[in-house]
């Protein structure tokens, strides 16, 4: 069934009861260009949904004694030099390795410049120490990228085949693929769209990181992906593969995080989910303990598929409707507003700021500028500024990062920058 909006991206959804058919709603266009809609075969890069995947790949290979989720990592990525990071720290994103991606970031990368898999890990092999203190939890998508090489090398073959042999094929999901090269073909994809003051724009980019992400599949298939994680969930008063992994407090309270899945294990609430944001696409798998599956897919950067499945679930318990009541007024959700730029300044703002030095980090590449106009710093990477907020005594909060100076803004010597996925990193000026 096709809702109305149909001549902008739009969503795929799903909700499945145990026992019950499945109900299906698909809105908006696939193509743009070609006035394609979206339909049941309608594929979309899930982003981060694709961590279960790896996660059970792993798995799979512990049960096989191809590896051991206590074993260090460094004993399969020789490269790696954070010594005492098993491979379960990888999986549960408890071993303080940065993410590779934030640190990318800071050389001054754009949306359309290409990098690979590699380039990332190469990033994370610079990494000596952890970040945070042991045992704690730092979502970085390089856990998985690392995770992905793992698999490669005891496996002797790529994640894309492993993936089609293990899981994707038994399970009959045959829409689904592991994407490895921006330039490859996926059948029945989605573009992603963002909308502007001038109309809609493209917002895929040139990179492929399979592993953390890079899955492009259908609600359908993500149907057989959850019925098949849920006969794997033995135990209603034990989370999937509980006994294997242990699920412990992420980065949203009060959800825990397992293999590959954030998990609410409150009394009468056991569900287990991911979302995934990815080049202007967004997915959200949920699983509860009663077999309850719900499924979001979008095309469209202004609708996010969590608040779609937030709307869902809330409809469906707290309303008591039925899916397909559920489904039509999730569809109807306002658009999200879009973030705001980074500023440009022109030449003339330029010369009105005093250097305050490049500096550089042994753990990030490239080099940072900073400057200070008028009572403000500005943190300048490849021509790119951020203006910098005062927050407290040496504290500046900028997009997604703080900065801390040590004393006064007229000489620094040295700051320490914390972003989201990567934090302490300390910069000194050359």
């Amino acid at each position: 069934m096709n809702a109305a909006r149909d001549e902008e991206p739009g969503l795929s959804l799903l909700v499945h009861r145990s026992g019950e058919e499945p109900t299906l709603l698909h809105t908006g266009l696939a193509s743009l260009e070609h006035g394609l809609p979206i339909g049941p075969d309608t594929t979309f890069n899930v982003g981060s949904v694709a961590k279960q995947i790896t996660a059970h790949l792993i798995l799979l290979a512990a049960h096989d004694n191809l590896l051991r989720l206590d074993q260090r990592a460094a004993d399969l990525l020789p490269r790696l030099k954070i010594s005492d990071v098993t491979v379960a720290d990888l999986v549960t994103h408890r071993s303080g390795i940065r993410d590779a991606e934030s640190l990318l970031s800071l050389a001054g990368f754009q949306d359309l410049d290409h990098y690979t898999a590699d380039d990332l890990r190469t990033l994370a092999y610079r990494q000596d120490q952890r970040a945070v203190p042991k045992g704690r939890f730092l979502y970085s998508n390089t856990n998985y990228l690392l995770l992905a090489e793992i698999l490669e090398t005891v496996h002797r073959t790529t994640l894309s085949d492993l993936a089609q042999h293990r899981v994707f094929g038994p399970l009959g999901m045959h829409s689904t693929h592991f994407k490895t090269d921006p330039r490859q073909v996926i059948p029945g994809a989605a573009s992603a769209y963002q909308a502007t003051h001038h109309g809609w724009r493209h917002t895929e980019v040139p990179v492929t990181l399979p592993g953390p992400g890079a899955l492009w599949t259908t609600v359908g298939d993500l149907d057989r992906w959850l019925t098949h994680l849920h006969q794997r969930w033995q135990h209603p008063h034990q989370l999937p593969w509980q006994v294997t992994v242990v699920y412990e407090p992420s980065d949203h309270e009060p959800y825990l995080y397992g293999p590959g899945l954030y998990a609410d294990a409150r009394p009468g609430r056991a569900a287990v989910f991911h979302y995934g944001h990815e080049h202007g696409f967004s997915a959200a798998a949920h699983l509860e303990a009663s077999g309850l599956r719900v499924v979001s897919l979008s095309n469209n950067s202004g609708l996010s598929a969590d608040r779609v499945t937030a709307a869902i679930l809330r409809d469906l318990h707290q309303q008591m409707l039925a899916p397909k009541e559920a489904l039509v007024r999730a569809a109807a959700l306002e658009r999200s507003p879009g973030t705001a730029a980074r500023t440009q300044p022109t030449l003339d703002d330029r010369s009105q700021h005093t250097e305050l030095g490049t500096f550089t980090c042994d753990q990030a590449p490239g080099s940072l500028r900073l400057t200070r106009r008028a009572d403000a710093l500005h943190l300048w990477r490849r021509g790119t500024c951020d203006r910098l907020t005062p927050t407290g005594s040496g504290i500046y909060a900028g997009n997604g990062y703080t900065l801390t100076v040590p004393s006064s803004t007229d000489q620094v010597d040295r700051f320490t920058l914390d972003l989201n996925r990567a934090p302490r990193l300390t910069y000194i000026r050359q």
